[in-house]
């Protein structure tokens, strides 16, 4: 077996990647199907804000490559309005939902509200024991304290001991400076200024890695977590890495070069797909 590296993006449709990442003319109905093969998963943002119609998780099932993952985020009905309390039944609903998609999910996560702070750790604890099997689960904080001292490390080993991943949220490289552009100004105000960790918990870290508008300093940043990753394979483990900058216009090709550089370090890595090519070849006349 070889070892296997995802990378992707915060989400598969931007129209600006096309010509550049995806086909030219690639209409919106078939994205998916264009940036499944450019990268192998994207962080499910959009189930976030409204679960999907039936007819569109079918519609996912057919469009992305066999080898992609989608990570999703639970509804913030369940994480941010119930607070994971008496949520047992909407994350059921959730997890059958996207049941058809099969092995194409890499995974579920709990992103969690920043006012979700260490007094609630039990009630995390209650659900994390009570969660669907068969997926692949991972827990995203924001409160200061779960980053330091005791409170980490009890988050850390609950976290372990039920096998659940602890998303590790990297938002260096977008605060190293001031940020020079409307998208980066955006990214600045939005964007959760949280230390920045690198210890896997379990064969499936995450990583969400938050760029500048500055290239360079964006560059630099992935550069940090390629020997981690490469540590992460070489032990076994399957990591997920999305690349997210504050306008995202070349974050599909950031994905894929950092999958590259990893791959220098780690003989054997499986490949990404080939990506489709962005002109299509004009079929010869007949007469």
């Amino acid at each position: 077996m070889h070892p296997v590296l995802h990378v992707g993006c915060p989400m598969w449709a931007h129209r600006p990647w096309a010509g550049r990442f995806l086909p030219t003319g690639t209409p919106t109905s078939r994205e998916l199907h264009a940036y499944s093969r450019f990268v192998n998963a994207v962080e499910g943002n959009t189930t976030f804000y409204a679960s999907p119609a039936p007819s569109t998780v079918a519609k996912w099932a057919e469009l992305a490559h066999p080898d992609f993952r989608f990570v999703f985020k639970v509804p913030k009905h369940v994480t941010h309005e119930l607070r994971l309390r008496d949520a047992d039944a909407e994350i059921a609903a959730f997890v059958d939902l996207l049941a058809p998609l099969g092995p194409l999910i890499g995974g579920m996560t709990l992103q969690l509200p920043a006012s979700f702070a260490p007094v609630d750790l039990g009630v995390l604890e209650s659900q994390i024991r009570r969660l669907p099997t068969g997926i692949t689960w991972s827990v995203e904080v924001r409160h200061p304290a779960f980053f330091e001292g005791r409170t980490r490390l009890e988050l850390d080993r609950m976290l372990a001991r039920n096998e659940v991943e602890r998303v590790l949220l990297d938002s260096r490289a977008l605060f190293r400076q001031a940020p020079r552009t409307d998208a980066g100004r955006d990214a600045w105000s939005r964007k959760p200024r949280v230390p920045a960790l690198t210890e896997a918990l379990t064969d499936r870290p995450i990583v969400r890695f938050i760029g500048s508008d500055d290239p360079a300093l964006t560059a630099d940043g992935l550069q940090e977590w390629q020997p981690i990753v490469a540590d992460w394979l070489h032990e076994g483990r399957t990591p997920s890495l999305f690349v997210h900058t504050p306008d995202n216009a070349d974050s599909p090709g950031l994905a894929r070069a950092f999958h590259a550089e990893v791959g220098l370090l780690v003989p054997g890595l499986a490949p990404l797909p080939h990506p489709l090519p962005l002109v299509e070849a004009e079929q010869g006349s007949l007469f």
